[in-house]
């Protein structure tokens, strides 16, 4: 049974990992067998966003195309937010038109992915990735049917703990994102927070991978 990095930025072709690889629709690499594709909010290039979205759509259509993504909204940095949604919604749209889910970069922006959510009534499944906030945001993302995956921040910081045993064995993922870690190590925390062997962990992440990306 494979381990699966729900979201990853380097592609590392192990066997015993199924990887979905994060990819830019200006920095495409067709050898990758899994991937997802998306504009991310810092990656937003006005001048080849009509190209960009005409690559996405192309990609989506593939079999190996497993998600949108990552996009979404950050707070944090200067493209302002009217402007990030416009193009968030444009990938949304997209997602639901060819039924991908979606991964999703949120930064200082929960309410307002929510908002959209319910406003375009997405029924595409939306996974919030490399969460590190409290339980009172986790909750609230999983009342309004999101799913959160969980990366680095396990490791780091321990107050995550309390968060990740809080969280619905249906309704998490574990990734490396763009850190050092493996997966291995995700997952070994992963297990020691819930209290199980790192094999039924791996079996509880295939099942809900096999209910999202089936």
């Amino acid at each position: 049974m494979k381990f699966i990095n729900l979201h990853t930025h380097q592609f590392t072709n192990q066997e015993h990992i199924l990887e979905i690889v994060n990819q830019y629709p200006n920095e495409f690499d067709a050898t990758i067998p899994n991937f997802s594709v998306g504009i991310h909010p810092w990656k937003i290039n006005f001048e080849n966003l009509a190209n960009d979205l005409q690559i996405i759509e192309e990609k989506l259509q593939h079999d190996n195309c497993m998600a949108l993504g990552e996009c979404g909204l950050d707070k944090r940095i200067e493209t302002s937010l009217e402007i990030q949604i416009e193009i968030f919604e444009k990938q949304l749209f997209l997602a639901q038109k060819y039924y991908k889910p979606v991964i999703l970069h949120c930064v200082v922006a929960f309410q307002e992915i929510i908002a959209i959510k319910k406003q375009m009534n997405v029924e595409v499944p939306m996974i919030i990735h490399g969460f590190s906030k409290n339980l009172q945001t986790a909750k609230q993302l999983l009342e309004n049917g999101f799913y959160i995956s969980f990366g680095k921040y396990l490791l780091q910081n321990p107050d995550l703990e309390l968060v990740f045993k809080e969280i619905p064995n249906d309704r998490f993922f574990l990734e490396t994102d763009s850190s050092n870690y493996t997966i291995e190590e995700v997952y070994n925390k992963a297990a020691k927070y819930k209290n199980v062997a790192v094999s039924e962990l791996k079996a509880q992440t295939q099942n809900n991978f096999k209910k999202i990306f089936d």
